[in-house]
């Protein structure tokens, strides 16, 4: 699902997996949550089913960059999904984007899924879709909408459980 401007990817990432969940389906991921204080829309990443939070903030800026990503949280956030999603029946990862892209961050989660056969959702930044497509190159791209994740899930999941 590609990042649009004025919509909320992440809620509509929540509620899908919050919908699966409720309907018996196995959901491994992680979602970006917002931080009031922080300087980037997201603060934290939070798996899915634990609740578990991830610092993504870093307090100062590294020199010659104004990114205030902190990749060891995104990557301390993907060690703990790795091994959820051998027995997931769906993965959500918040978003595909520059750490990811330059083979960092979430990465590892993404490859795991795809080779794994699970069905994933995730957004995609953008600046990083040429990325994406080199990644994924068969991947369906979602309008941000539950009607269109509702399609995707009941060809992708074997219409096994809906999300509401």
């Amino acid at each position: 699902m590609a990042n649009r401007e004025g919509s909320d990817s992440q809620a509509l990432l929540s509620r899908a997996a919050t919908a699966w969940r409720m309907a018996g389906v196995k959901v491994a991921g992680v979602l970006a949550e917002e931080d009031g204080d922080a300087v980037c829309a997201a603060g934290f990443l939070c798996v899915i089913g634990s609740g578990k939070r991830f610092s993504i903030q870093l307090d100062a800026v590294p020199a010659g960059t104004s990114c205030h990503l902190d990749s060891r949280g995104v990557e301390a956030a993907c060690a703990e999904v790795l091994p959820l999603i051998a027995t997931a029946d769906v993965v959500i990862l918040s978003k595909f984007g520059k750490l990811e892209a330059m083979r960092q961050g979430l990465w590892p989660a993404f490859e795991r899924a795809l080779a794994a056969g699970r069905p994933l959702l995730t957004t995609v930044s953008p600046k990083h879709a040429a990325a994406w497509r080199g990644f994924a190159p068969d991947a369906e791209w979602l309008q941000p909408a539950e009607g269109s994740i509702r399609q995707w899930w009941a060809v992708a999941g074997g219409g096994s459980a809906q999300a509401s």
